[in-house]
């Protein structure tokens, strides 16, 4: 019982180092750049030029958008804007359990490029600095950088796709009260899922700029998995560039970048039956800090996100999860043996919707193959 347990908290670790590459959803890109402990094997990675179809993979016909948006998905789309478009900076808290994790945040908006500069203010020293889409991860302790790609969806931007599609499998209302969040006014915008292959979501945005102030992950019941929110901040102000700059002097630190492959996991064999609603962003092949080569495929909602990682299997290997499921805080995890290969599916979704498209994972070897 307990060298399982032991089993559990490595793999648990080493997808949370993951989570940068792995899933880009709403309150996951916060934990992938912020979690406790995390960029202990974290790599950089450059952006696909195509992410192959993947119709063979993935049956779209659950996956249709309604025709109509509605006022509150024009807000969200607005929040999104604001969270790209606007200059900003304060402190922002993480909570995922018992841990929380405050942060310093500095966001300016030329007119044509974003830049950020986010300080982690607890435990080891960490930098993240941004420039559109490519972000820095500077590790004082080790003297790394890891330059990477990622979109400009982590708090507090929230979106992966154009707000009027998740309507087919959320509903969204607005409160008619308005709430303070860090002495600011703010509008409470609920998003309850239509069904049981997602978490709800409730925001609160500011009533003057839009931009999003608190962002809570509910369980179907209305308990928060987690929660991240500004506990002071200050919107549309002139932000002096020296406070986009690192703390820290670089100068000789190592810089790693980590190329990435844009693969077609249908012609190697792969069939992924995609909960409803949920959609390809890409499928990569990674090498890991080690070495290792894995095959990952991301599914979205526009919201929640899915990584499926695939690796061949390696019976010496002795961090592998138990087949079955992990938590932490909103993250599942579920690791299980396909034929010569392990899978693991991580994603802020239920344990049961995780379980169920684990276990549906299908593998065909391609002809010629051995």
């Amino acid at each position: 019982m307990g060298s399982g347990r032991a089993h559990q908290r490595r793999n648990t670790a080493w997808f949370k180092s993951a989570m940068p590459i792995a899933s880009q959803g709403l309150l996951l890109l916060v934990c992938s750049g912020l979690c406790i402990g995390l960029l202990t094997q974290a790599q950089g990675q450059t952006a696909p030029t195509s992410v192959p179809t993947l119709a063979p993979i993935l049956a779209p016909a659950a996956n249709a958008a309604p025709a109509s948006s509605s006022p509150e998905a024009a807000l969200l789309r607005q929040i999104q804007q604001a969270a790209r478009h606007l200059n900003y900076e304060g402190v922002f808290t993480f909570q995922q359990g018992e841990a929380i994790e405050s942060s310093r945040m500095t966001h300016v908006f030329d007119g044509q490029d974003e830049k950020e500069r986010i300080e982690v203010l607890d435990g080891p020293p960490r930098e993240y600095l941004r420039r559109n889409d490519e972000v820095q991860s500077l590790l004082p302790e080790q003297k790394i950088i890891l330059r990477e790609q990622q979109r400009g969806d982590r708090f507090p931007g929230l979106l992966l796709s154009d707000p009027s599609a998740l309507e087919a499998h959320y509903q969204l209302r607005t409160s008619p009260e308005p709430y303070r969040v860090a002495g600011r006014s703010c509008r409470v915008i609920e998003i309850v899922p239509r069904d049981s292959h997602r978490y709800g979501y409730r925001l609160c945005a500011d009533l003057e700029s839009n931009l999003l102030l608190k962002a809570q992950t509910l369980t179907g019941e209305g308990s928060v998995l987690e929660q991240v929110a500004f506990t002071q901040v200050a919107i549309g102000q002139a932000i002096n560039q020296q406070s986009l700059r690192s703390s820290w002097s670089t100068a000789g630190w190592l810089t790693q970048d980590m190329q990435q492959q844009v693969i077609d996991l249908a012609a190697l064999g792969w069939r992924v039956p995609a909960p409803p609603g949920y959609l390809p962003t890409s499928q990569l092949a990674r090498v890991f800090a080690d070495q290792r080569m894995v095959n990952q495929l991301v599914l979205s909602d526009g919201l929640a996100t899915i990584s499926i990682f695939i690796e061949p299997y390696r019976a010496e290997r002795s961090e592998y999860l138990s087949q079955g499921a992990a938590r932490s805080g909103s993250v599942n995890i579920f690791g299980i043996r396909i034929a010569n290969f392990w899978l693991t599916v991580l994603g802020e979704v239920p344990a049961t919707t995780l379980e169920l498209l684990a276990q549906s994972i299908q593998y065909v070897p391609p002809a010629g193959s051995r």
